[in-house]
């Protein structure tokens, strides 16, 4: 019998594209706020999974990096 395999931590989802969005107050590349980067290594997997979750939503709200340059 096969032990269980360890849950995987959780990724960030940094892009290293570190650029602000001034308007929507997200970073261009992962789409988090500052207190969300800030505060991802201290966050369990439970509230990494939450931050994820409210990202995509926020993919029209910010200006593509190439565009903002």
């Amino acid at each position: 019998m096969n032990a269980p395999t360890p849950p995987q931590p959780v990724a960030s989802p940094c892009t290293s594209v570190c650029s602000m969005d001034a308007a929507s107050g997200f970073c261009r590349g992962c789409l988090r706020t500052l207190d969300e980067i800030a505060q991802w290594s201290r966050l369990d997997d439970a509230g990494k999974r939450a931050v994820l979750a409210r990202l995509p939503p926020r993919r029209g709200a910010v200006t593509p990096p190439q565009e903002a340059a």
